[in-house]
C-alpha cells in the first residue's frame, strides 16, 4: 500500500509567521496566469526557523524580499512547498507565479468552470494559486485586483467590497476589492466571466443597506428568484434569532457548473454549485426548492459562524460546520415543519453517519489524525457535529443557548479557535460545568443506550446504560453525557409527560411515580445521536403512535414496527407478516395529520437505514424483504391507498401552501400502487400531466424501479423535453441508474459513452456513479460483484481527474461491515483491484489504507 505522510491533532503548534497584509494581482489567462502577491510579514518566533510557505502546480517567476532578489542558496522549492531562509522581525514578500486555471481538473485552486474562472481553497487549495501559509490560524487583509479580458469576462469579482475600476490596454479591464475583515487565505475567492445579475437590496436591523448580487449563466436569471428569496430570509432569521448582522457592503453568490461541493462561503463572495441555485416549478423539485434554501442559509450564516470566528486548524472543523449545519437545521424547521425537517435530518444520519461511524474511516467530529483534509468533509464532522450542538442547545435551553452564543462571539470575534473555546463559551454564559460534554468531540462511534423498565414499590424505575463500541484507535471508550428526552404515556387517560435525563455514567437509574403500564417513548426528538435498545410490545409502539406528543417518537414507533418486521423477516423468510404491520399502516392512513407528516409515516425503512442498525446483513434478502413488505401494503391496502392518492392529488389544487407536502404523499402512495401492473397507468398519467419537475420526476422514477411497460417511452421523452437543461439532465441520469435488472450494466456503459457525460463534471459523475451505488442497492450488491467492480473501476478513472470526487465515490465500497462475509468478500476483491491502480492520489489511499488494514 502507498504512503502518506499523516498530521496529528496533538502536534499542533501555531506558526512562527504572520502575515498582515495580503496584496494580489491576478492577471487571467486560461494557461498562463499571472499572480502577483505582496505579502507584509512579521516573524514573531525568535528561534532560526525557515519560512515554508505551501504551494502545489505553481510555476515560480521571480521572488524578492523587501524589493531584492535573494541569493538562490537561501530559498528551494519543491513540489510542495517555498522555503526561505534567514528571515526576521518585519518584511514585505513579492512572489510571482504562473497557472494553469484550464487544465485544473481536481477543481482546487483557480480553475475554469465552463467559461468562466472560479476558485475553491477549502480546505488547501489557496496553495494552487501562491505560495502562503495555507493554514486557518494565519488571518490577514486582503486586497485583490483582477485583471481579465473586457469582452469575455465582464464581471471581475472577489472579497469584499469593489474599491476601483478601470480600462487597461488590449481590451483588459481590472477591478480592485478590499476586504477589511482578516480572514484564512481558504475563504479567498474569485471569480471572472460573463453572466447574467439578479440584482436586489436588503436592509439590516441597524439600518445598513447591503446590495445582494447573484450571478448566473445566462438565461438563468429568473431561475434565481428563490435562492434570493432565501437569501433575504435567512438575514432576516439570523438577526431575530442569534442579533447577527452582516458587515459588508455587498453580498454575492456565483452559481456554477463544475464544483466539487455543494457550495461555498468565502467572505463577501459564495461560489454555489448550481444546483443549490437555480430553480423554477418547471425544472426543480419541492426538495430542490428546500436544498437551495438550506445551502443558501448554511453558507450565509458562515459569515459569522465560520468567517468572523474560524478554526484554529483543520481539526477543529465542526467548530464551523457542526454550529452550521446546527444553524440552518433550526432555520429550515422554522421556515417549513419542525416535525418533517427533524424526521428527514435523522434519516440522514442514521441512514449514512451511522455506517460511517462503522467503517474504516470512522473518527471523532473533532479527528485526531488527518492524511487528506478534503477527507474529512464527513457526515460526521457536518451532522453528528449538528447533532452535538444540538444536544448543548436541549441541556441549556432555548435562552441558554443563546447566551453561550453571545458569549462566544464577545470573546472570540475575529480569531481562530477550538471546539474547547465553543463549549467553554456555553459553560461560561450557563455557569454549567460541561467537561464530561467534550467527550463528544473526542471519541468515535455511535453510542448504544440500553434501557431497562421495571415496576415496583409502586413506582416505574429506568435503568438507561452506556456503551460506545471499541475501534483500533480507541480501544476503551468513555461514558458520554446525554440527554434523554422521555415522554410518558400514562393507560386510560392517554395523559403525556415529558421528562428530560441526563446520563453522564455508564449506568444510572430514574424512578418515577406512574402508573404501571405507563408506555415509554424514549429520545423524543431524538435527544441525542444514539443507537437505543428497549423491548417495547407492538402495542406499546401503537399507543406511542396513537397518542404521544413529539412528532418524532410517533415516527419512530412506526418505524421501529416495520424494522423488527423486516429483521424477523429476513431471519424466518417463510413467515407471514404480521398484524402489527397492518395495524401500524391502518392507523396511519386513517390519522389526520399533515401530509408530508403522513408520507414519511408511510414510507418503508430505507436498505441504509436498515443496514446502518443491523449486523451480518444478505443484501438481497433484505432487497426481497423491503419489496415483499411493499407489495403486502399494495394487496391489502389498495382501495385505501386509491383514495387517499385522489384525495391527495385534488387537495394540491386547493391548497397552495400544502402542495409540496400532498405531491410527496402522494409520490409515496403511487408508488406502492404501482407494483401492481393494473395502476400502471397512473403512473403514465402522473407523468403526461405533471406541470411541475416534482410529479414528472416522481412519476419517471417510479415507472423505471417498477419497469412499467412505459417506462422506455418516458424516458425517451423527459430526455428529450430536457435535453439541453444541464441540471435536469443530471435528474435523468440518476433515474437511469435504477433500472432493477442486470441490463443496467450495459445500460450504465452506453450512458457513459454520451457527449454529454463528462469526467470533468462532477454533477454528472455524481448523476451517475453516486446514484447508482447510493439508490439501487439491488444491483449495487448484485452476487457476482459486477457492481462493486463497476464503482471501483470509476473511482480508479476519476482519480486521475478530481481526487476529491473519487474520495467521495468509494464510501459505499468501504462501508462493508453490515454486510454478511459473501458480500464483504467481493467488495474486498474490488478495494484491491483499486489499491493496485498506480499512481492513486492520497485522498484515496488514505480511504484503502483504512478499509484493506482491517482483513
Amino acid at each position: 500500500m502507498s504512503e502518506f505522510t499523516p498530521r496529528f491533532l496533538a502536534d499542533y503548534q501555531p506558526s512562527p509567521y504572520r502575515i498582515h497584509q495580503t496584496r494580489l494581482v491576478i492577471d487571467l489567462d486560461d494557461h498562463k496566469t499571472k499572480v502577483t502577491s505582496q505579502l507584509s510579514m512579521e516573524k514573531v518566533a525568535t528561534d532560526s526557523q525557515p519560512l515554508e510557505l505551501d504551494g502545489e502546480h505553481l510555476t515560480l517567476v521571480s521572488l524578492l524580499v523587501d524589493g531584492k532578489e535573494i541569493a538562490e542558496s537561501n530559498y528551494s522549492v519543491s513540489d510542495s512547498s517555498l522555503v526561505i531562509e534567514g528571515l526576521s522581525g518585519e518584511f514585505t514578500l513579492d512572489i510571482v507565479t504562473e497557472i494553469d486555471p484550464a487544465n485544473n481538473t481536481a477543481l482546487e485552486g483557480l480553475y475554469k468552470s465552463g467559461q468562466a474562472y472560479c476558485t475553491q481553497c477549502e480546505a488547501e487549495g489557496f496553495r494552487r494559486i501562491t505560495y502562503y501559509l495555507d493554514r486557518p490560524d494565519v488571518m490577514s487583509i486582503f486586497t485583490t485586483k483582477v485583471i481579465g479580458d473586457k469582452a469575455s469576462y465582464p464581471y471581475l469579482l472577489a472579497n469584499g467590497n469593489p474599491v476601483e475600476r478601470g480600462q487597461l490596454e488590449n481590451g483588459k479591464h481590472f477591478v480592485t476589492w478590499h476586504d477589511p475583515f482578516p480572514k484564512p487565505c481558504y475563504l479567498f475567492a474569485l471569480v471572472a466571466g460573463d453572466f447574467d445579475l439578479l440584482a436586489d437590496t436588503y436592509t439590516t436591523s441597524s439600518g445598513k443597506d447591503v446590495a445582494l448580487e447573484i450571478f448566473v449563466d445566462k438565461g438563468n436569471r429568473s431561475k434565481a428568484e428563490h435562492a434570493m428569496a432565501s437569501l433575504k430570509h435567512s438575514m432576516r432569521w439570523d438577526e431575530e434569532t442569534f442579533g447577527l448582522v452582516y458587515d459588508l457592503d455587498i453580498y454575492m453568490i456565483v452559481a456554477v457548473d463544475f464544483f466539487n461541493m455543494g457550495a461555498m462561503e468565502n467572505k463577501g463572495l459564495n461560489v454555489f454549485n448550481s444546483k443549490y441555485v437555480l430553480a423554477d416549478t418547471a425544472s426543480a423539485t419541492d426538495v430542490d426548492f428546500f436544498n437551495i434554501e438550506a445551502v443558501i442559509a448554511h453558507e450565509y450564516f458562515h459569515n459569522w459562524t465560520g468567517n468572523r470566528i474560524t478554526c484554529r486548524d483543520w481539526f477543529q472543523l465542526s467548530l464551523k460546520e457542526g454550529l452550521t449545519v446546527f444553524r440552518d437545521q433550526q432555520f429550515s424547521a422554522d421556515m417549513h415543519s419542525a416535525a418533517v425537517t427533524r424526521i428527514k435530518n435523522v434519516k440522514v444520519l442514521r441512514a449514512q453517519q451511522f455506517a460511517e461511524d462503522a467503517g474504516p474511516m470512522s473518527h471523532p467530529i473533532r479527528p485526531e489524525k488527518v492524511m487528506e483534509m478534503n477527507n474529512f468533509y464527513t457526515l460526521t464532522v457536518y451532522e453528528k457535529g449538528a447533532e452535538v450542538i444540538r444536544m448543548l442547545h436541549t441541556l441549556l435551553g432555548k435562552q441558554g443557548f443563546r447566551a453561550g452564543m453571545d458569549r462566544y462571539f464577545e470573546k472570540f470575534d475575529g480569531m481562530a479557535v477550538t471546539c474547547d473555546d465553543f463549549v467553554n463559551a456555553m459553560a461560561e454564559a450557563n455557569n454549567r460545568d460541561l467537561s464530561i460534554f467534550k467527550r463528544w468531540y473526542g471519541q468515535s462511534g455511535t453510542p448504544e443506550v440500553t434501557i431497562e423498565k421495571r415496576y415496583f414499590d409502586e413506582r416505574l424505575h429506568l435503568t438507561f446504560s452506556q456503551v460506545t463500541p471499541a475501534s483500533p484507535s480507541q480501544p476503551e471508550k468513555q461514558a458520554l453525557h446525554i440527554p434523554i428526552k422521555v415522554e410518558f404515556i400514562k393507560p386510560a387517560s392517554n395523559e403525556v409527560i415529558e421528562e428530560l435525563l441526563e446520563l453522564k455514567s455508564e449506568s444510572e437509574t430514574w424512578s418515577f411515580d406512574v402508573p404501571q403500564s405507563t408506555v415509554v417513548a424514549p429520545f423524543a426528538e431524538f435527544s441525542a445521536p444514539v443507537k437505543v435498545h428497549f423491548e417495547q410490545s407492538d402495542d406499546e409502539l401503537l399507543s406511542i403512535v396513537e397518542h404521544a406528543k413529539d412528532s418524532f417518537s410517533v415516527w419512530e414507533a412506526g418505524q421501529s414496527i416495520l424494522r423488527k418486521e423486516v429483521v424477523r423477516l429476513m431471519q424466518n423468510d417463510n413467515d407471514e407478516i404480521s398484524e402489527s404491520v397492518m395495524r401500524t399502516f391502518q392507523a396511519v392512513i386513517d390519522a389526520d395529520i399533515d401530509p408530508a407528516f403522513k408520507a414519511l409515516m408511510l414510507t418503508l425503512p430505507s436498505f441504509d437505514e436498515v443496514t446502518g442498525s443491523e449486523q451480518n446483513v444478505n443484501a438481497q434478502a433484505l432487497v426481497e424483504v423491503l419489496e415483499r413488505l411493499k407489495i403486502f401494503v399494495a394487496n391489502v391496502f389498495e382501495q385505501p391507498l386509491l383514495s387517499l392518492f385522489d384525495e391527495s392529488r385534488k387537495s394540491i389544487n386547493s391548497d397552495a401552501q400544502s402542495a409540496p407536502g400532498q405531491r410527496a404523499l402522494s409520490s409515496v402512495v403511487l408508488n406502492y400502487l404501482a407494483v401492481k401492473p393494473e395502476h400502471h397507468e397512473l403512473v403514465s398519467k402522473l407523468f403526461g400531466n405533471a406541470d411541475n419537475m416534482t410529479d414528472q420526476l416522481a412519476a419517471l422514477t417510479i415507472a423505471v424501479r417498477q419497469q412499467t411497460s412505459g417506462a422506455g417511452t418516458l424516458l425517451q421523452k423527459f430526455e428529450q423535453q430536457w435535453i439541453n437543461d444541464t441540471l435536469v439532465m443530471d435528474k435523468w441520469f440518476s433515474v437511469n441508474t435504477n433500472i432493477p435488472s442486470s441490463d443496467l450494466f450495459a445500460h450504465m456503459e452506453a450512458l457513459k459513452t454520451r457527449p454529454d457525460f463528462e469526467m470533468t463534471n462532477p454533477n454528472r459523475v455524481r448523476a451517475l456513479v453516486g446514484a447508482f451505488a447510493m439508490q439501487n442497492p439491488k444491483q449495487f450488491h448484485c452476487k457476482s460483484g459486477q457492481g462493486y467492480n463497476f464503482l471501483a473501476n470509476m473511482v480508479v478513472e476519476m482519480d486521475k481527474l478530481n481526487p476529491q470526487v473519487a474520495s467521495r465515490l468509494i464510501t459505499p465500497l468501504i462501508q462493508r461491515e453490515a454486510f454478511s462475509g459473501e458480500y464483504q468478500k467481493l467488495m474486498t476483491q474490488a478495494l484491491e483491484t483499486i489499491i493496485q491502480s498506480p499512481q492513486l492520489s492520497k485522498d484515496i489511499t488514505e480511504k484503502l489504507n483504512a478499509a484493506l488494514a482491517e482483513q
